[in-house]
This record gives structure tokens, C-alpha cells and sequence, in this order.
């Protein structure tokens, strides 16, 4: 029990990255206004999460795309900028390039590890 609590301990700061991740995806998805852009964005981003921390890399996925939307409120309210509904609902598609990328960085990681071993 207490190996897990130490776990979730040392995870906070990954939390904060995909947060601060998420955030300036975000913020990049307002201001250039390019989907494909904010994909690659995501997609690079979770698979650096899932590189670093493997164990469930399905939660670097939705803590990095909650964040996107919720930038976009932001500067709805802070900038006066109006993102439209296809921007609004495109920031939620993000997350499909987002779980190939976290995989993908959980794969990367566990292949890294079995080389390590020799084996």
C-alpha cells in the first residue's frame, strides 16, 4: 500500500507537465487556429508523458486534452477571442492522436526497458 501512495506522490509533477502541456496547446490552438497543428501538438506532448511515465498512459490523454478547451474558455473571457463550435468540438478530436502518442510512448518506453535487461 504504501508503494502506491509513493507512486502517486511522485507522479504529481508529470500531472502538472500535462497540465502546463494541455494549457499551451491550448493556448497555440487560439491563436495560429490550425487543428492539424494542435493534433501534432498533443500527439507530441502525450507521447513524451507516455515516455516518462508508462503506468496508464491513458491519463496523459485526458489531463493534456481537458486542458484545451478550457484555454479556449479562458480567452473567450480574458482576450475576447470567440473561438467558433468547430474549434470548440475539433480541440475534443485531439485526443485521438493524443492516445497513439501516449501509447506509443509507453511502447517506446517498455522496448527501451527490455533492452536494457539484454534480453
Amino acid at each position: 500500500m504504501s508503494g502506491m501512495v509513493s507512486r502517486r506522490r511522485s507522479d504529481w509533477p508529470f500531472y502538472g507537465l500535462a497540465a502546463l502541456c494541455g494549457m499551451g496547446t491550448g493556448w497555440v490552438d487560439v491563436v495560429i487556429n490550425d487543428l492539424l497543428f494542435t493534433a501534432l501538438l498533443v500527439l507530441a506532448a502525450c507521447m513524451l508523458l507516455g515516455f516518462l511515465r508508462s503506468h496508464w498512459p491513458w491519463r496523459w490523454v485526458v489531463v493534456v486534452v481537458a486542458f484545451i478547451p478550457l484555454s479556449e474558455l479562458a480567452a473567450y473571457f480574458v482576450m475576447a477571442v470567440k473561438p467558433t463550435r468547430s474549434q470548440v468540438f475539433g480541440s475534443f478530436l485531439t485526443a485521438l492522436p493524443g492516445i497513439a502518442g501516449a501509447y506509443g510512448g509507453s511502447v517506446m518506453r517498455g522496448v527501451l526497458n527490455h533492452l536494457r535487461q539484454g534480453k
